[in-house]
């Protein structure tokens, strides 16, 4: 059994891989970098007159905001995804991401132009949350509905890698323009620009890759059959509200504790608080970034063994377990003790983000797909990440010490692996629009199962 009327040939899989993996770290890297330099040099930059901790804050709400807006790029790209195609959304999130991170690296500072350089720096910003929100669904559904049945979790780990190569990619170079090119006030005058510049390099081979992939045999087949619902965001809120909930806070178990490093907060505490070198701690992230997405890869394929439900209660138990210790890890250990801290996270994000894309393709009808993916997806990022690395700086202010910050994230851990178990695993069901009466039903435990069409595949 496929996940699609029939399977791509390898060399068809390959290409896509290559392509899904290439373009979600070029859209990463664009949102990282911002992400990485609200917690470096965006406080005395743009929001200057606010002093350096309420400046902070600001920096780390504009990392925040963006998020608010990836709902409406889900809304966009998930209605035009589901009526026009995966590979349209794909190349056009690709440009609209790389053109905001241009323009950020030749925005003015407030000293400058004054107020105008924090609302244009926010506008910028916004455009990137439109963009995430709108690039993993296509990115994700082109790889697993190309995929045969029994590789859907590795098929989906494909651009699951994306997030951690794009990150590793940004702590690299930035930890290059501090360390090597332009350290101390040189980073500050002009070289945190050129990271932001380099976005226009990458976009275009993003673009030259991204148009050489196929159409998702799923979409073709429907555009061929006709069974493109008029507006499919309605009919996913209207009959699947519930299924969205669930899936988004699994996801929200996950970002919330992944935007610690990825939303610059301990990347900024370790060097703000615990007086860490700047350079030393970006080297620390790239290198947790490595973890990230050898773990990453790793769950895809043990989801394809063992099931995507069970390797994510895997993770969620190792994120549970670690949230006390990596606070303390970085108080008492220097940088081997961050080194510690950022691979025990970086394990726990990998096993509850590999197998996301193929469980959430599974568990959505054909038709409406791209919608649901996207959306579940975006909602998941508001609640858990967008806000998490302002509330974490918020709490530190208000307790003087790490341990709010650490109840906070064991509690996001465990509502991701509550609603973990609120969801069924649909590890080999058909992807196809003939079996749209199975894949409408039973993806909640609360829910009654369909009858299979077919028999399920041997694991």
């Amino acid at each position: 059994m496929t996940s699609a009327p029939h399977a791509s040939a390898p060399t068809s899989q390959r290409r896509i891989a290559f392509a899904t993996i290439i373009g979600t770290t070029i859209e990463w890297y664009d949102f990282f970098i911002y992400a990485t330099s609200a917690g470096l040099v965006f406080a005395q930059l743009f929001f200057q007159p606010a002093g350096h901790e309420i400046g902070l804050l600001l920096s780390f709400a504009t990392v925040g905001i963006s998020f608010l807006f990836r709902p409406l790029g889900a809304f966009l790209a998930g209605h035009f995804g589901d009526r026009l195609g995966r590979r349209a959304m794909l190349v056009l999130t690709l440009v609209l991401m790389g053109a905001a991170t241009t323009l950020v690296g030749l925005l003015p500072t407030y000293a400058q132009i004054g107020t105008a350089a924090p609302v244009l720096l926010l506008l910028l910003r916004i455009l990137q949350g439109l963009s995430a929100g709108g690039e993993w669904g296509g990115a994700v559904l082109m790889a697993v509905e190309h995929a045969p049945a029994d590789r859907r979790g590795r098929a989906g780990s494909w651009p699951q890698l994306g997030v951690p190569l794009g990150f590793l990619l940004a702590s690299g170079v930035t930890a290059l323009m501090t360390g090597v090119v332009s350290p101390g006030a040189e980073y500050l005058a002009w070289g945190w620009r050129v990271p932001f510049l380099l976005s226009v390099v990458l976009i275009v081979v993003g673009f030259v890759i991204r148009r050489t992939v196929e159409e998702s045999p799923v979409f073709a087949e429907l555009a061929e059959r006709g069974k493109r619902p008029r507006v499919p965001i309605l009919e996913v809120f209207t009959r699947h509200w519930h299924l969205v909930l669930l899936a988004a806070l699994v996801f929200a178990g996950n970002g919330t504790l992944g935007y610690m490093t990825t939303g610059g907060f301990l990347n900024s505490y370790a060097i703000n608080v615990q007086s860490l070198d700047t350079t030393a701690v970006l080297v620390a992230a790239a290198t947790a970034a490595a973890v990230w997405f050898l773990s990453t890869l790793v769950a895809g394929f043990l989801s394809d063994r063992i099931g995507r439900r069970s390797t994510f209660l895997i993770g969620f138990a190792l994120q549970a377990v670690v949230v006390f210790p990596v606070f303390w890890l970085v108080d008492t250990g220097g940088l081997p003790g961050l080194y510690a801290a950022l691979v025990l996270i970086s394990v726990g994000l990998g096993l509850t983000y590999g197998p996301l894309a193929a469980w959430y393709s599974e568990i959505f009808p054909a038709s409406i797909r791209f919608s649901g993916v996207s959306i579940t997806y975006a909602i998941g990022a508001v609640l858990g990440g967008a806000f998490a690395p302002m509330i974490a700086q918020m709490l530190l202010e208000a307790t003087g010490s790490t341990t709010a910050v650490s109840g906070y994230l064991l509690a996001a851990s465990l509502v991701g692996g509550a609603a973990t178990l609120c969801l069924r695993d649909r590890s080999g069901i058909p992807l196809g629009p003939d079996h749209e009466a199975e894949q409408a039903a039973g993806a909640t435990v609360f829910a009654a199962r369909a009858e299979a069409s077919e028999p399920a595949p041997v694991r």
